[in-house]
């Protein structure tokens, strides 16, 4: 079982795209290579693979590396299934992960992200969750995407760490993570781990 991310930019312009690709170059490049762990394709559509456990924090990393830049937000359908066809480019390999991945992608209207395996009645809490989540990270601040961002990269660091880190006061990343939604966003990540264990 595996896990592919396929989403897009809201509000790109190829004006601006050096703002964007950079940031979300950086992140995807956290997860694995290019062309056999993610692509980037039509200007500001992307894949990207990577083990299923991962899949739910690496969704929200994209999601606060774009946020940073203003009016930018991304859409993302995650797939979980097999793969069974392995290619040396994402874009070649194939499997019921980059099926569900695509149809969920497809299937996003007014949501940001969704889940899709092959098993409805696991997705629908896990989507119900994600659905009250956005609610508070579709309306992150860019500073408040950069904490969040950051924190994801170093969940080791304590929040002093992290302010030193952004040459930022203690109580301001503080501020950042409790109006963002941190403590429930990392809720959803061990609950979502636990819940892969029963795939």
């Amino acid at each position: 079982m595996i896990a592919v991310i396929t989403g897009d930019i809201i509000n790109s312009t190829e004006k601006e795209s050096i703002n964007w690709l950079k940031e979300l170059k950086s992140v995807l490049n956290q997860y694995g290579s290019s062309p056999e762990k993610w692509e980037i394709y039509r200007g500001d559509s992307f894949q990207l693979k990577l083990p299923v456990e991962k899949a739910m924090i690496a969704a929200f990393h994209i999601k606060a590396a774009i946020k940073q830049i203003k009016n930018k937000d991304v859409r993302l359908g995650i797939g979980i299934g097999k793969e069974d066809y392995v290619s040396e480019k994402i874009s070649e390999s194939n499997g019921t992960a980059f099926q569900n991945s695509g149809l969920c992608f497809e299937s996003l209207k007014k949501r940001n992200m969704a889940i899709r395996s092959n098993d409805l009645d696991w997705d629908e809490p896990l989507n119900i969750m994600l659905e009250l989540v956005l609610f508070i990270a579709d309306k992150w601040t860019a500073s408040q995407a950069e904490v969040i961002k950051a924190s994801i990269e170093n969940p080791d660091k304590n929040q002093n760490q992290v302010a030193e880190l952004l040459e930022k006061t203690q109580s301001t990343i503080s501020t950042s993570l409790d109006r963002s939604g941190y403590d429930s966003l990392q809720r959803i990540f061990e609950h979502y781990k636990k819940q892969t264990q029963l795939l």
